[in-house]
């Protein structure tokens, strides 16, 4: 199964992601936007860190029937390039949930829906942002389901701050997660078959990089909308 644990992006593609990484740990700004979830700067960096290394494990639950496998190769997708692990013995495609793109975004958002009682809110906006991203999924051979990177940021961020000005954040983070982990990878998962592709991740590749900038650039634009309230308020 050592097939089943890979980098869900092309090694430089990844170091992008790494470089968002490095600036949380610059800017302010970004920090705050954390803080305005409920949780410290410090927790923030953790749970972004965390993001980053358990994107390269996946937990496999099922297993598809064999079909023409599609390996060792990089799908170019919108401008980014997702890495197709190498198989050597395959006997079908690998349906897996992804540590840093699925598991870890999921009990976030349960914590936040939980915490700040955003049950209805919550549900709308992720229901919101799961239509919109399941209509822009393809279904690309050999990597399984994949999104425009940037359209779960555009798109969790007008969503959150419609719907509430002063929870925009948390529901920002909660909907771009569970919203494009649901109508990108579980609403599709009966395209995976067929496109050749050793392992489907849930989380992972083609809407890992999704998921983890939606949980930086959507929840500080979200939290940057929301600021000038909560200075008003102190």
């Amino acid at each position: 199964m050592s097939h089943v644990h890979y980098l869900p992006l092309a090694p430089g593609f990844f170091a992008i992601l790494v470089g968002f990484f490095v600036i949380v740990l610059i800017l302010r700004s970004v920090r705050y936007a954390y803080e305005s979830l409920g949780v410290s700067s410090n927790t923030a960096i953790f749970l972004l860190f965390a993001t980053l290394i358990g994107s390269f494990f996946n937990i496999p639950i099922t297993e598809l029937p064999p079909e023409r496998a599609i390996s060792h190769h990089v799908v170019d997708f919108f401008g980014m390039r997702y890495a197709v692990p190498v198989v050597s013995h395959w006997k079908g495609t690998v349906v897996a949930v992804n540590v840093g793109g699925a598991v870890i975004p999921t009990l976030v958002s349960i914590y936040l829906l939980i915490k700040r009682d955003l049950w209805v809110k919550g549900i709308v906006a992720t229901a919101i942002v799961a239509l919109v991203i399941h209509w822009m999924a393809e279904p690309i051979p050999g990597l399984g389901i994949a999104v425009p990177v940037f359209m779960p940021v555009v798109v969790t961020a007008i969503v959150a701050m419609v719907l509430s000005r002063e929870d925009s954040a948390p529901l920002a983070y909660i909907a771009g997660s569970l919203g494009t982990l649901i109508g990108a990878d579980l609403t599709n998962l009966d395209k995976v078959r067929g496109l050749g592709a050793p392992v489907a991740s849930i989380g992972g590749a083609g809407t890992f990089d999704g998921i983890f900038l939606t949980g930086i650039l959507a929840v500080l634009l979200a939290s940057l909308y929301a600021r000038p309230r909560a200075a008003l308020a102190g």
